[in-house]
């Protein structure tokens, strides 16, 4: 029997190949998904690390064992394989670990209309049946057979942002060896007819990463697409993450358009095509770390903002139960009704070169209407004793006049000119701490005394 707590996590499963991820565990892991989801047929796709094709194949093959037809869609971005579940209505899986370094791979799946699968929705019941061993099936084995949905997922993305009517703008595109390198072209790229001229950044596809992380949250891996934006003069920058689902983005100095303001600005084009569409007051999804710009302008523009914890389970049930149109996370992950409200950064960023080149303003004007108040970025602290340190920080806040506070997740601070979230990490002894004011010096102020507390 073997013991998988150590690479199911709370939304995936994530390990490093081959010491804790091997062709075994993967061939168990397939059975143990059809089992669960009691399907007759999947599709499956994998990114660009040297293990995805030897992990994918063996999945696929215990998945066929257990009955159910394969259809393998091949190198693909984690979206493309949201596509791919939802267009095809069957349950999906993707072999990635994202923005992780080489030595890590993993697997995201989804149910049929990429339906999300976490810990409590049956990632929970894979882990035990793939851990105890699955028996031998009764049925006939599946088949196993490759379908390319590439030009299909670009079609899709493009039937629903209108980008015909655009000025022609310059994009630098960093894919950090991702597969960014693989949809980009499909989609923004000559083949589509668009007036964009696409300047690549490390678009062949590395699973060892040899320029830099692909992960655009840490600054240090935004420098290069910044260097180039400043340089060639672009209008703006596109930096996705390894499995390319998330996608950051840099006005044309090279400065970092906040992701709670891209959740902004898409929730106001997505707001007045529903409102155009007969919907009243249709529902924008945010997590609580988001900019509280967010809920105003999602107010000011006829839109009604709802509230939840930080993680994709989250945002995709929220969006499920109020029918939302469109739900964004300050991680610059973003959820769309018409994706099967799945995560695409791709269509975020065919919305965004949508808007600005819909205009004459240059990006840092233009998405300055949506950035609103002075933030931290999230500060992460290395601390033993969360608890403890979480308990010293609401002592020294609560019951001060005016400041409010809730466990949504983690805890909120909410006073009148600012607020602050403090949350432990699910797999470190961290404390992420995001602050946001209405000025400069009052959100440093609370950032400094906050981190003094958690540190101290």
């Amino acid at each position: 029997m073997r013991d998988l707590s150590q690479i199911v996590k709370a939304y995936d499963v994530r390990g490093v190949v081959p010491d804790q991820l091997d062709a075994d565990t993967a061939r168990a892991l397939g059975a143990a998904f059809v089992r669960v989801t009691e399907a007759d047929a999947i599709v499956v796709g994998w990114d660009m690390r040297p293990s995805s094709p030897e992990l994918s194949g063996a999945f696929a093959a215990g998945a066929a064992a257990q009955g159910a037809d394969v259809t393998l869609i091949g190198l693909a971005s984690t979206d493309e394989l949201y596509f791919a579940s939802g267009s095809m209505n069957l349950p999906g899986a993707m072999f990635t670990a994202s923005h992780n370094p080489a030595q890590y791979n993993g697997i995201k799946m989804c149910r049929a209309g990429a339906a999300p699968i976490g810990q409590d929705s049956g990632l929970a019941d894979i882990r035990a049946l793939a851990e105890a061993g699955v028996p031998e099936y009764a049925r006939e084995p599946g088949t196993i057979t490759e379908h390319d949905v590439l030009a299909d997922y670009a079609a899709h993305l493009l039937g629903l942002v209108d980008l015909t009517g655009i000025r022609p703008l310059k994009v630098v595109v960093d894919a950090g060896n991702g597969m960014g390198g693989h949809t980009v072209p499909s989609v923004l790229g000559a083949a589509s007819g668009l007036p964009l001229e696409i300047v690549p950044l490390y678009f062949e596809l590395d699973g060892s990463f040899p320029n830099h992380e692909a992960n655009p949250l840490d600054p240090k891996n935004l420098v290069d697409l910044q260097a180039e934006v400043r340089k060639s003069g672009a209008d703006l920058g596109l930096a996705f993450d390894g499995d390319a689902d998330r996608c950051f983005v840099v006005d044309e100095h090279g400065d970092p358009v906040s992701p709670s303001a891209v959740t902004a600005l898409v929730a106001v084009r997505e707001i007045a095509r529903a409102r155009a569409n007969g919907e009243q007051s249709p529902v924008i999804i945010h997590n609580l770390i988001t900019s509280r710009a967010v809920p105003e302008i999602v107010a000011e523009h006829g839109g009604r903002a709802v509230r939840t914890r930080v993680g994709h389970s989250f945002i995709k049930g929220e969006m499920a139960k109020t029918d939302a149109i469109f739900g964004g996370e300050h991680s610059a992950h973003y959820y769309f009704r018409d994706f099967w409200r799945a995560d695409t950064g791709m269509l975020a960023a065919i919305h965004v070169l949508a808007a600005l080149g819909g205009q004459s303003l240059p990006l840092s004007t233009f998405a300055s209407e949506y950035d609103r108040y002075p933030a931290s970025g999230e500060i992460n602290s290395e601390v033993a004793d969360q608890a403890g340190a979480t308990a010293k920080v609401r002592a020294a806040f609560e019951g001060r006049p005016t400041v409010a506070v809730d466990d949504l997740d983690g805890m909120t601070v909410v006073a009148d000119r600012w607020w602050f979230n403090l949350r432990a990490s699910n797999t470190e002894p961290l404390l992420r701490l995001n602050v946001e004011a209405d000025d400069e010096p009052t959100m440093i102020a609370i950032r400094d005394e906050v981190l003094a507390l958690v540190r101290g």
